[in-house]
C-alpha cells in the first residue's frame, strides 16, 4: 500500500503563502486519485482539493481562487500551493490517496473515499 508523507506546514501571517508537499512511496499518476484535506480543532475533516488519476482537479469553494495542486510525477509528489492565506485556513492538513477512480469528480472531496492517509502537517495563519 502507498505511504504518504506531508511537509511544508508552518506559521504565516494573513495574506501570506505556503506550499505543502506530499511525497508518495510509489508512482501514483494514472493509478491513484489524491486529495488534500484539513481539520481544525473541534471540526470535521474537510476537503480542500483533489486530483483524479487523469489529472483532473476539483477544489472546495472556499479555496478555489487561492489554492492549487500541482504535481511532480518524477518525484511522486503532490503539492498544495496556498496563496492569500486567511486565519480561517488554520488547520492540520492531510494528504490522502486511493486506488482507481471515481465516477464523478465531486466524489473525490469525500474523506470516506480514501484509504491511505499521511500524518498531517500543521498550518497556522495569524491575523
Amino acid at each position: 500500500q502507498v505511504q504518504l508523507v506531508e511537509s511544508g506546514g508552518g506559521s504565516v501571517q494573513s495574506g501570506g503563502s505556503l506550499r505543502l508537499s506530499c511525497v508518495a512511496s510509489e508512482h501514483t499518476r494514472s493509478r491513484y486519485y489524491m486529495g488534500w484535506f484539513r481539520q481544525a480543532p473541534g471540526r470535521e475533516r474537510a476537503a480542500v482539493a483533489a486530483v483524479d488519476s487523469r489529472g483532473c482537479t476539483i477544489y472546495a469553494d472556499s479555496v478555489r481562487d487561492r489554492f492549487s495542486i500541482p504535481q511532480d510525477n518524477a518525484k511522486n509528489t503532490l503539492y498544495l500551493q496556498m496563496n492569500s492565506l486567511e486565519p480561517e485556513d488554520t488547520a492540520m492538513y492531510f494528504c490522502a490517496a486511493n486506488w482507481g477512480w471515481q465516477a464523478y469528480l465531486l466524489l473525490l472531496l469525500l474523506p470516506s473515499n480514501y484509504n491511505f492517509w499521511g500524518q498531517g502537517t500543521q498550518v497556522t495563519v495569524s491575523a
